[in-house]
């Protein structure tokens, strides 16, 4: 992240050597206020009141203390190091990947954390007066790091994608790399309190851009594209796992669940908006429509359909039922574009709310009870298998939603399936066409109308199916479930992960899911956090947490040292044009 800095080049360059001297100083610092006392009384976060007993999270700032230490102090170990012959492809990094660079990311990234840990003691405890002198230090230590990191010069973009490793090496990078996410995951989920969970957050934050940073980024992407069926089978057997590291905990899993849920319905929007660009604020219609369709045909009382079809049925009929929704509100309205569309699409989603409110028998047939809908939706049986129902594997009690959690990694796994496919097919690069030119991928002899249209059906039938596990793992279908504020979150979801890819929508679902959650104390400004997160993305990261190359070119193609490095990974033509 590029922070504004009233530090000239020339200013760098003079005090560089004392800037590291600082940066070094400031990790070791805040290493060793790790061993004294930070707040007056345990009731704050994980209890930082011991003198010589680090916390949790105190042991976190440790850690990113020493590695600020080790980075800052980079610079003199590789003459020596380079002389001995030490590891020089993977420790020397220094002038081929930017440990300056990572240190100034950690100092930004460590300030943070110390800031969000002290705000959350003050709050906790009713005054700064609460912070005891540990907590005084550690700030101290990262202001130093903080301002040495700001002094040092900016090396080279980072650029170790092409370093070449032993294959063994980069499948258990993967592996433990995905195996420290399921660790910090599961510990972050277990923590009630909303100041212990935004400080980890924090952490994980600032430790993921000091690895951007210092290049190891783009070497574990390279070494993922490498591996991919690693990749990939690693992901989904971490997610696998997840329910395993909760202990029976039905509050976390219920969480987990509709992240997943909330994950797949961005999926499919960002067919729409990512890949097509074609701009939806209505998207929560199409989730709404599945789950009515799974509702009216459940086993519940109060479902209005006789037919009683296996829920594999349902699942199609629901995503076929959005489909063709898409196709209706599709076919006249694609003629426009920009603002027009997304006005369109915003008062669809209303239409959708208000025309299920009315099927209530007096305003209109008594399909889905009006605004009361549908409740008391029995758990799925499939195959003899009882949902609703606690099961013991390897002594680990896992219940109803650790079962909706695994259906939904299988329903995920073929919506990632679907959407990767599209992306690399014909019909992908015709809707990027679209997106980047719609009159000039006209003119190629692009079908624009059919290929939009295929968009809004092809991301309404994945809506659908999440939809349909949504009726039954909440057990109720109203249509104030259905608001227009669902449909921006999903949006800002797509946005704030990385329109266009997978990862990203999956991260930016996974936090703005989880944050609301786990920050209940702060609920009445929630709206104007999510504001000030939008603003600063946008300010600082236009193009999302887990962009595609070509977009970051797009939105930075001013940063010369960006274009050279990015130059080097797309096709000739591209560069040029940009």
């Amino acid at each position: 992240m590029n922070v504004p800095t009233i530090v000239t080049p020339e200013l760098q360059k003079r005090f560089h050597v004392p800037g590291r001297i600082a940066a070094l100083a400031g990790g070791l610092l805040l290493a060793a206020s790790a061993y004294l006392p930070w707040a007056y009384d345990g009731d704050a976060l994980d209890n930082m009141a011991f003198l010589g007993g680090p916390s949790t999270l105190q042991f976190l700032g440790a850690l990113l203390g020493l590695l600020l230490a080790v980075s800052a102090g980079m610079a003199w170990v590789e003459p020596w190091a380079d002389r001995k012959g030490i590891l020089p492809r993977l420790l020397m990094v220094s002038r081929r990947a930017g440990w300056t660079r990572g240190t100034k990311a950690l100092g930004v990234g460590l300030l943070g954390f110390i800031a969000v840990v002290l705000i959350a003691i003050a709050l906790e405890l009713g005054g700064l007066v609460t912070i005891e002198y540990g907590g005084w230090v550690a700030l101290a230590g990262a202001l130093l790091g903080f301002v040495g990191s700001r002094l040092l010069t900016p090396g080279r973009a980072p650029s170790l994608e092409k370093v070449k490793t032993p294959a063994w090496l980069e499948i258990v990078s993967i592996a433990v790399l995905l195996l420290v996410a399921l660790l910090l995951a599961a510990y972050a989920l277990n923590q009630n309190d909303g100041g212990t969970f935004l400080s980890i957050l924090a952490f994980i934050g600032a430790l993921v851009a000091f690895i951007l940073r210092v290049g190891a980024g783009g070497w574990l992407s390279a070494a993922g594209q490498r591996h991919r069926n690693v990749l990939v089978f690693s992901s989904f057997a971490v997610a696998f796992l997840f329910p395993f590291t909760q202990n029976g905990s039905d509050a976390n899993m219920s969480i987990a669940t509709q992240v997943l849920i909330f994950a797949a319905t961005a999926v499919g929007l960002n067919i729409v908006v990512g890949l097509a660009g074609l701009l939806d604020l209505g998207y929560i219609a199409f989730l709404g429509a599945g789950a009515f369709t799974a509702a009216t045909m459940s086993q519940s009382a109060f479902a209005t359909i006789g037919w009683k079809p296996p829920f594999i049925v349902v699942m199609l009929i629901a995503g076929l039922v959005s489909a063709t929704l898409g196709l209706i509100i599709g076919s006249p309205t694609l003629r426009v574009s920009g603002d027009y569309l997304a006005i369109v699409t915003l008062a669809f989603g209303e239409i959708f709310r208000i025309s299920m409110s009315n099927l209530d028998g007096s305003d209109g047939p008594d399909l889905v009870h009006g605004s009361s809908g549908i409740p008391a939706i029995p758990n799925l049986n499939l195959f003899g298998f009882d949902f609703g129902k606690v099961h013991t594997v390897l002594g680990i009690p896992l219940g109803r939603f650790s079962n909706y959690f695994f259906l939904m990694l299988l329903i995920m796994a073929l919506i990632v399936l679907v959407f990767t496919r599209l992306n690399h097919s014909r019909i992908g690069r015709g809707w990027v066409a679209i997106r980047e030119d719609e009159k000039a991928a006209e003119a190629m002899g692009v079908n624009v109308f059919g290929l939009k249209l295929l968009a809004f059906a092809g991301g309404a039938f994945l809506a659908g199916l999440a939809g349909a596990v949504k009726a039954h793992v909440d057990q109720s279908v109203t249509p104030d479930q259905y608001i227009f504020l669902e449909s921006a979150f999903l949006l800002a979801a797509v946005v704030l992960g990385g329109m266009g890819t997978v990862m990203g929508v999956l991260l930016g679902a996974a936090l703005l899911k989880l944050v609301p959650e786990k920050l209940r104390f702060v609920n009445e400004y929630r709206m104007l956090i999510f504001g000030l997160l939008m603003v600063l993305m946008m300010r600082f990261r236009p193009e999302g947490m887990i962009p595609n190359q070509r977009r970051v070119l797009e939105f930075h193609s001013d940063d010369e040292e960006l274009v050279e490095e990015i130059e080097e990974d797309l096709p000739y033509e591209f560069a040029e044009e940009h």
